[in-house]
């Protein structure tokens, strides 16, 4: 890593009066130095690291034991890493989850963030899980589902969390099915039978709140819990998890049930996509595209003014809603170009990473990479990658903090786990 006291090159970030005086959001839309370092090829690490000062901060849990239980992973004889800070970086990931959960027992991450009512919070162990079933430690991954669907699924299917968003029902769904596929998860009746089809049963009627398919109405993120509505991305991932429980109920003689989930799935993805088409602006430049079913209202859910960043409303639609709903894999692909484009024209990101009002928030970017590897956008997901590796990792002992504020950077919020397996979960791709 570059040292803080190094001569600066023309490339590095200027940050100097990139803020507006109220939000911290660039003056300039798009990502300032995506178009040179899109070129890079193999020199990309390199010509990122002389963009800007590493980002620095103290470690979540003892480098040297972090160290120990990443050198001894066994991770996959056939592993192939582009770069050794890739493998670094999934090897610590890998073994901070351990070191964040207690036992089976989930946590989010440390201090305010190892508070138990945190613990339920569903994508980390949807995180965690796909980790884990990815670099070959099935077993960890199998247990760790097993008793988190025991613990925070109740008989009604409601996941036990205060803040559950409806997205978060179909990405459980697609964890199991996931885990089904990549550890040989024949076992998931007896082991876990009830909880799986308690939130099948849960999305099933999140999706037919009538009786008839329709649009669902509810939270969209925990933070944003009070601002119920139509929301995308919620509805395309009720749609895929629907489907893939579907393939996961045939697997095992539940044909009706499979029959049932396929229909709704099915109805539901072409019903969010035709309410997509009706509510984003026909302009294919227009950067705000908005993400409920319901037009621009006032105060909370107004259009963000002069920027994605620019309210609290473009903030969580360009950091997590987008990034779900281009994950889900419902959107055709002219409208998820749509998406990536908006990001990038919105001033959405910085050297890749996910802008969120005046700082970088990247916990969610696993599901933006997803979309951008869909699309065959190879130089985005590079660059997205190695500009979380770079700039959203602590420089050498790489603790991921949820938030860290815009070069130099420092920790804005405290660790978490899934910004810490985003590179565990994507570097795969680059074998």
């Amino acid at each position: 890593m570059p040292e803080p006291g190094r001569e600066h090159t023309p490339e590095t970030l200027d940050l100097a009066g990139a803020r507006h005086a109220g939000g911290g959001a660039e003056t300039t839309a798009g990502d300032r130095f995506r178009a040179a370092l899109l070129g890079a090829g193999r020199a990309l690490p390199q010509r990122m690291r002389a963009c800007a000062e590493p980002l620095r901060g103290e470690p979540a849990f003892d480098p040297a034991e972090v160290a120990r239980r990443a050198d001894a992973l066994p991770l996959p004889r056939a592993a192939r890493f582009e770069h050794p800070l890739l493998e670094r970086s999934v090897r610590v990931g890998l073994a901070h989850i351990d070191l964040t959960f207690d036992g089976p027992h989930p946590r989010y991450g440390t201090g305010a963030y190892a508070r138990a009512e945190h613990d339920g919070f569903p994508p980390t162990i949807v995180a965690a899980v796909d980790a884990l079933a990815l670099w070959g430690l099935h077993e960890r991954a199998r247990r760790l589902f097993e008793y988190w669907l025991d613990a925070f699924v109740d008989d009604s299917g409601a996941v036990r969390y205060y803040g559950t968003a409806l997205s978060e029902y179909g990405q459980l769904l697609a964890t199991a099915a996931r885990l089904r596929k990549r550890a040989d998860w024949r076992e998931w009746p007896a082991r876990c039978g009830r909880p799986l089809r308690a939130l099948a049963g849960r999305a099933l009627a999140l999706a037919r709140p009538d009786g008839l398919v329709a649009l669902a109405f509810g939270p969209p993120e925990a933070d944003t819990a009070d601002d119920r509505a139509t929301y995308f991305h919620n509805n395309a991932w009720l749609a895929r998890g629907l489907a893939e429980w579907a393939a996961l109920a045939e697997d095992v003689g539940l044909a009706a049930e499979a029959r049932e989930a396929d229909r709704t799935g099915r109805t539901l993805a072409r019903l969010t996509v035709a309410a997509i088409r009706d509510a984003w602006p026909r302009d294919s430049g227009d950067w705000w595209l908005r993400p409920t079913a319901e037009p621009d209202g006032a105060g909370a859910m107004a259009r963000p003014r002069g920027c994605l960043t620019g309210s609290r409303l473009g903030s969580y639609t360009n950091y997590r809603y987008w990034p779900e709903l281009l994950s889900s894999g419902v959107l055709p692909r002219g409208l998820a170009r749509r998406v990536v484009g908006a990001r990038l024209a919105g001033g959405g990101q910085l050297l890749g990473m996910t802008r969120f009002e005046g700082h970088l928030d990247d916990w969610p970017l696993a599901e933006h990479l997803v979309g951008l590897w869909a699309l065959g956008r190879r130089g985005d997901y590079r660059l997205s990658l190695w500009g979380h590796v770079l700039y959203h990792q602590a420089d050498g002992h790489l603790t991921a903090y949820e938030q860290v504020t815009l070069p130099p950077g420092r920790p804005a919020a405290d660790y978490c786990l899934p910004c810490q397996l985003v590179a565990a979960r994507a570097v795969h791709r680059l074998a």
